[in-house]
């Protein structure tokens, strides 16, 4: 039981940034209705940007998260009006060859700057809490409040502020939210933005317990996607439940049978939800 618990935690923490990273893909997607393919690239950019802000910066912790988030969300503005506003009439092909062109141009650039080895972030929250006879990182608890605080505020910003409304009106209907005065190209900016800072923030967590390298955003890339395609694309709820899931699945299967169990699990979780619902589990049909 006591195992249990811990690695329960363990799922949430790691359900947490599955989830930052999750919502901000699915938005992007819902907006404009291309992947992004340099998505592992960019939360790989946030936790570099996050350790230069602690180490070399010397700002607190959460704050250097906080200012990585900004400076992220603001790259995110860069990237869509310099690459994705020019193609915004072109296929999404077009959009999907610019997204790998990203993670490229990224991965270079990390690598110009902090080099091509491991680096370490160590967490100011040192110890533990016992619970139970569990031993529960004070690291693994801030992750977990901080994404929960984090999604809380990203659901006020989504229904009630105008931003967040108008992102939600044109991935309902983009014609439709046109018609009634939203400029779509402003939500394109606005949700990059939003998607950058989620991943930064997603990266700044995790990045103590986990060493810092140019290849860290590949597997989460593969594993981002399966969420979004678990939950439904373009579905929030769907993202955000769908990131528990692969997490707990993910650390329960690699402690109670091998470490190869734990990432095979992410896939078997996510075949065995489309052989019942093959939209995903809030995903529609479209209407012809």
């Amino acid at each position: 039981m006591t195992l249990f618990l811990q690695q329960l935690v363990n799922g949430l923490a790691l359900g947490g940034i599955y989830c930052l990273a999750a919502v901000g893909l699915t938005l992007v997607f819902g907006v404009l209705g291309f992947p992004n393919l340099a998505h592992g690239a960019i939360f790989m950019l946030g936790g570099y940007v996050t350790y230069s802000l602690l180490v070399d910066g010397g700002l607190p912790y959460v704050v250097a998260i906080l200012c990585a988030a900004l400076i992220l969300a603001v790259i995110g503005v860069v990237f869509e009006r310099l690459i994705f506003h020019p193609l915004r009439k072109a296929p999404h092909t077009h959009h999907m060859i610019a997204t790998v062109g990203v993670m490229f141009f990224l991965i270079a650039v990390v690598q110009e700057i902090w080099g091509t080895g491991f680096l370490r972030m160590d967490s100011p929250f040192a110890g533990r809490l016992t619970v139970v006879g569990a031993q529960i990182s004070w690291q693994r608890i801030i992750i977990i409040v901080i994404a929960m605080v984090v999604l809380t505020a990203l659901t006020w910003f989504l229904k009630k502020s105008v931003h967040g409304q108008a992102i939600e009106a044109v991935e309902q209907d983009r014609t439709g939210a046109t018609l009634v005065g939203i400029n779509p190209s402003v939500v394109s900016m606005v949700t990059f933005a939003v998607s950058f800072a989620l991943v930064a923030i997603s990266a700044g967590l995790v990045a103590p317990i986990q060493l810092l390298s140019p290849a860290m955003g590949e597997s989460l890339n593969l594993i981002v996607f399966a969420i979004i395609i678990l939950g439904g694309l373009g579905s929030l709820p769907g993202a955000i439940i769908g990131g528990f899931v692969i997490a707990i699945a993910e650390v329960m299967a690699s402690t109670y049978i091998s470490v190869a169990a734990g990432e095979a699990a992410v896939f078997v979780v996510l075949m065995g939800v489309l052989a019942v619902r093959p939209t995903g589990l809030f995903g529609t049909v479209e209407q012809r």
